[in-house]
């Protein structure tokens, strides 16, 4: 309680009633995968073209076109995990030492690990304002895509110093470059008059280990890769490794990362090889994940040709357009998938009828309609998490209210506590059935919010529990439209 040890007028700030509970984001995508170039922790992108400056084009996967494809079907935001193999378990990343008489003055470090840093190039030269401070240098890099390419000029830096201040070179170069990091030790290093290349970047084959993440420390910076880095970024709901099939186990290493963290939902898809309808099943009974089939015929950017690519970037660009369109609890299904040309197969009514209740999502191609998405099944067995939205809602709702709740902890745990909790919620879902997420005609018929004596007992109490349980009636997709039709004889008498 405040102190009132003066006589006057006291003015105090108090809060009443329900705090806001503010609805989290559905549609941030993550995806793992190969490329050309680039950083292993992942990285925020919100454009194609951020994506092919930091990460390149040239890849052995599939991950720049399932970029490509969510982009362009709507998606707003990814992370994006590199994925390198190690060598003798650890990352080998392409560097060079540059000295002042004889003493190292700055290292030039790739920004990512892999033999893709042995092909960047580095010159020192007079900055500009070098008359007016000798301290100051300009660095210039180019780069080869191959090793059969001309090296480019990609980006220079002038007037950088190696002393502290705005012009430091750590400061202007790190976390601002496409292709390098550098360490200074506080000299300004000698000129450069031939460009020198960074050597000693490696990499080995890709396993599973890689997909599934590791910790390392680099420079004193704890870094995490893979689905282990994913992890720690909460805005990730959609998860997706284009190139899931080209290590076994990488298919059961993603669904188990969105089973543990009930958070995200992830998008798997088939084999290439997927060609007998009889035997495709999905490979896992989660209801953390969805299936699609077949694969989708695009044209490639890189060489103007045909070319058959998995359909996971695609489909997370339709979850995250349906999400900002109608909204998280809309079936993302029915849905034109843009910047298709065909499909591996055309899938015919008789087909789905057997895929379908087997939990197969079709892409089908219909006359006039264009190619669409044509399924909207998780993999679960479950029938109550048989559909998509259904899952994803509940998910949004979940995370929704935990973060919008934390003020809670440590409250004391008594009826005004718990008569604010109620009401939070309430207000909360009341928006949610407005959106038209929940069924029923009021919102008494849409949710229940109980936080009371009914819902804890005093052991709960006396052990700084608080229990809240909450009920909701998610709408479900009209999966089969029926209309039965018969002739009628007009002003007849009919029974309904």
């Amino acid at each position: 309680m405040p102190e009132y040890l003066a006589p006057g007028v006291y003015v105090e700030e108090i809060e009443i009633g329900a705090k806001p509970i503010e609805g989290v984001s559905t549609s941030t995508a993550g995806f793992l995968g190969q490329t050309e170039r680039g950083p292993i922790e992942p990285r925020l992108i919100t454009s194609f073209e951020d994506f092919k400056k930091l990460y390149g084009s040239l890849s052995d996967g599939f991950l720049f076109y399932a970029v490509n494809g969510f982009f362009a079907n709507g998606g707003k935001r990814c992370f994006i995990g590199r994925i390198v193999g190690v060598v003798d378990d650890s990352f080998k990343t392409a560097k060079v030492d540059l000295k002042k008489d004889g003493d190292v003055a700055l290292t030039v470090s790739a920004i990512g690990p892999g033999t893709w840093g042995n092909r960047i190039e580095i010159k020192i030269e007079d900055a500009s304002l070098h008359e007016r401070d000798k301290n100051l240098f300009k660095l210039s890099i180019r780069y080869k895509e191959s090793e059969e390419s001309e090296p480019k000029v990609v980006e220079v830096y002038d007037n950088l110093s190696p002393l502290p201040g705005l012009n430091n070179c750590e400061r202007r170069v790190n976390g601002i470059s496409n292709f390098i990091t550098i360490k200074s030790e506080g000299i300004r290093p000698d000129n450069i008059t031939d460009w020198v290349a960074l050597t000693d970047g490696d990499e080995g084959s890709i396993q599973l280990e890689d997909f599934i993440g590791r910790e390392i420390v680099d420079n004193d910076k704890r870094i995490k890769t893979g689905l282990l880095g994913f992890g720690d970024i909460d805005e990730i709901s959609i998860v997706c490794i284009p190139d899931e099939h080209s290590v076994n186990g990488v298919t059961d290493e993603l669904v188990k990362h969105c089973e543990k963290l009930r958070d995200r939902f992830a998008i798997l898809q088939s084999k290439q090889s997927d060609t007998n309808i009889a035997n495709l099943w999905p490979p896992k009974d989660s209801k953390y994940a969805a299936f699609y089939f077949p694969w989708l015929k695009i044209i490639d950017p890189l060489t103007g040709l045909p070319k058959l690519v998995p359909p996971g970037g695609h489909i997370a660009g339709i979850y995250a357009r349906s999400d900002t369109e109608r909204g998280v609890h809309k079936a993302p299904a029915n849905e034109i998938v843009r910047g298709v040309v065909g499909l591996q197969f055309n899938i015919s009514q008789g087909e789905q009828e057997i895929l379908n209740p087997r939990g197969v999502n079709c892409i089908r191609a219909f006359p006039g309609r264009g190619i669409r998405v044509w399924g909207a099944r998780t993999t679960s067995s479950d029938p109550l998490w048989k559909y998509i939205n259904v899952r994803r809602l509940l998910l949004y709702l979940e995370e929704s209210i935990e973060k919008g709740t934390q003020w809670v902890v440590f409250e004391p745990n008594d009826e005004r506590l718990w008569a604010r909790v109620k009401q939070s919620i309430t207000n909360f879902l009341t928006k949610v059935w407005k959106d038209g997420a929940l069924m029923g005609s009021t919102p008494e018929e849409a949710f229940f919010v109980k936080c009371d004596r009914t819902t804890m007992t005093q052991d709960d109490i006396d052990n700084g529990r608080l229990i809240c349980i909450i009920g909701v009636a998610p709408v479900k997709p009209a999966e089969f439209v029926i209309f039965r039709i018969a002739q009628w004889a007009g002003g007849s008498e009919i029974s309904e």
